[in-house]
């Protein structure tokens, strides 16, 4: 006996899921029109699930996302990849030892704001700090309004709970800043293997390999994401000024409409922003003009090409042989 479901996608690699339906967890496979279509599911997704009465589903169907997070594939493509879907909080998580970088962090800044979803900072392994005062300051510089922590994860993460609440999270970092670490504490167990990071510059293996769904035990759910070694922009401008909201705060008050921000009499921008900070600015606006090109680029050449094979389809059907 069949039966349509509703399920969140708790697992996906290479088209193999696994679907949560209450608490039970099972396998599954994308039906083959959302093949077809393209709209195959993402970590975090609601869907429709057909079950035939056994242990594997079938996904007929991808309910509208709330929030997206997505960056460009790694290497040449300029397809999206999406990292999770339906979060209600992004904790960007970086360390406190030589791991701590801010031109990093402006870059998921940006890829948090083009999601629609909140953004909190965790400034992790505090205890490996002899100066915590000093980075916050140079944080709220860079993040603006944004939230911003410092814990310890091997000692306690409850400064994380009231931002979690009841919703979905996702954490996100390169690898080493200790996110399995607070995964586990956050879960009450050592479900997440974790390593120890390389002492010459602080960095790690994955020990997260995939992105997986994990509910918490207070209500809500985790989204537990491997490092990211390549973060390539899947962005638009509103969210670059959303994350340098300091610089587009202070450009609306330039003398010029398209004031370039260089040599124009009556800039209110050059010589008034710390430039590495303004270097980062029109590197990762580069970044997405140029990512806006290629794909419009892309799907011209996509769009080409599927008329070509339904015109090569038409001339062969026998509806329209002359």
């Amino acid at each position: 006996m069949e039966f349509q479901q509703r399920a969140r996608v708790s697992f996906a690699s290479q088209e193999r899921y696994r679907i949560l339906i209450d608490s039970a967890e099972f396998d599954a496979v994308p039906a083959g029109a959302l093949r077809w279509d393209g709209t195959l599911p993402a970590v975090g997704d609601w869907v429709d699930v057909r079950m035939a009465g056994g242990e594997l589903g079938v996904i007929e169907n991808v309910l509208p996302r709330t929030t997206v997070i997505s960056r460009r594939q790694a290497g040449r493509s300029h397809d999206e990849q999406i990292l999770a879907a339906n979060v209600d909080l992004i904790v960007v998580v970086m360390a406190l030892d030589r791991d701590f970088n801010l031109r990093r962090l402006e870059r998921y800044l940006v890829l948090a704001a083009e999601s629609g979803a909140a953004t909190l900072i965790a400034l992790n392994k505090a205890e490996l700090c002899d100066d915590p005062v000093t980075r916050l300051a140079e944080i709220e510089a860079v993040a603006p309004g944004t939230p911003c922590v410092t814990l310890s994860a091997i000692e306690s993460v409850a400064v994380l709970l009231p931002y979690i609440g009841g919703g979905t999270v996702v954490l996100l970092g390169s690898s080493g800043v200790g996110k399995s670490t607070i995964v586990n504490a956050l879960l009450g167990d050592g479900r997440q293997a974790t390593r120890e990071v390389r002492e010459h510059d602080s960095r790690g293996k994955h020990t997260t390999t995939h992105r997986m769904l994990l509910p918490l035990p207070g209500g809500g759910a985790l989204i537990d994401t491997p490092g990211l070694r390549e973060l390539s922009l899947w962005a638009s401008q509103p969210a670059l000024d959303e994350a340098f909201s300091d610089i587009a705060e202070l450009a609306a008050n330039c003398r010029f409409r398209d004031c370039s921000h260089t040599d124009e009499p009556g800039c209110a921008v050059a010589g008034v922003v710390d430039p590495k900070r303004w270097a980062s600015y029109l590197k990762l606006q580069g970044e997405i003009r140029h990512h806006v090109r290629m794909t419009d680029r892309y799907a011209a050449l996509a769009e080409k090409k599927r008329w070509k094979v339904i015109h090569k389809a038409m001339r062969h059907h026998p509806k329209y042989q002359r």
